[in-house]
């Protein structure tokens, strides 16, 4: 379900806002919020509550990994998109559950007139790394409907 109203998205995000992602704020298009689940010192695998503002999404990116790896999303609130590069975007909406493996150049985002969450599950692996490419430009993402 589509939620433009931030009161209304905040009742329906079950795992939480969390702070502003400032971290990696550099490699997004608008605001986006982080809610870290598992604490990694204490935890092998990495989960964390993401949330975008209406129009906000990160830039094309890869996880790279020798063996193992990857991400999944794990849709909670609001409604989004996920995209690999030279495939259609795939909406999300809550329950959807998207599988990326490493090595795929890809982003993911909330649609533009929707708050969005998702749990990001960082999938462990062998020398993983993150490359951070271009961001998603305006034209590409107006495109979706």
């Amino acid at each position: 379900m589509k939620i433009y109203e931030e009161e209304k998205f905040t009742n329906e995000n079950v795992f939480g806002k969390g702070q502003p992602n400032d971290m990696y704020a550099k490699y997004f298009t608008g605001n986006s919020f982080l809610n870290p689940l598992t604490e990694p010192a204490k935890c092998p695998v990495f989960l964390a509550n993401v949330t975008f503002e209406p129009g906000c999404r990160n830039h094309w990116h890869i996880h790279h990994a020798k063996e193992g790896g990857g991400q999944i999303l794990i849709c909670t609130a609001g409604e989004g998109w996920y995209q690999e590069v030279g495939k259609e975007a795939v909406s999300l909406v809550p329950g959807t559950v998207i599988t990326i493996p490493p090595e795929v150049k890809h982003w993911h985002g909330a649609k533009a007139d929707s708050w969005f969450s998702h749990i990001s599950v960082e999938v462990p692996g062998e020398e993983t790394s993150n490359q951070w490419c271009e961001p998603v430009t305006e034209e590409e993402y107006r495109k979706l409907k």
